[in-house]
């Protein structure tokens, strides 16, 4: 009997589109990182790298668990930024409730205020956006 949740990601996910994929945790990282080290300090996050990985780690859980379902790395989303970028926001922003989510729950600090809700959502739809377009803008 065929594995439902294998054949699902085989429709869902192109090999092709690994360098997308890097590109993006890349980004979650560092607009995560950059927004931690604006509220604390770059000593405080070097010094506490746990920290950073407690703020960093629900939203890359929630953007493995969404991206490749909603097709964020699709054949289709290989092919040109005219796919690729609404791809990856629509990708985003369920992926960015999950991570919120997650921090709402005793396994991550941080709870779930609501402008940091609107800064992470709006953070990510600009930064994964950006980045997305730029790497089919420099091919």
């Amino acid at each position: 009997m065929a594995n439902p949740v294998a054949s699902v990601l085989e429709q869902r996910v192109d090999r092709g589109t690994l360098p997308l994929a890097v590109g993006d945790v890349l980004v979650i990282a560092a607009l995560l990182t950059f927004g931690t080290i604006n509220h604390s300090s770059v000593d405080f996050v070097v010094g506490n790298p746990l920290y950073l990985l407690g703020v960093i780690a629900p939203f890359l859980i929630g953007w493995v668990l969404v991206a490749p379902l909603v097709g964020a790395y699709s054949a289709g989303a290989g092919e040109s930024a005219k796919a690729s970028v609404p791809l990856v926001i629509r990708s985003w922003v369920p992926a960015d409730l999950v991570g919120v989510g997650l921090r709402a729950t005793p396994l991550f600090e941080g709870g779930a205020a609501l402008t940091f809700v609107a800064v992470t959502l709006v953070a990510g739809i600009v930064g994964l956006g950006a980045w997305r377009y730029l790497a089919f803008a420099v091919r």
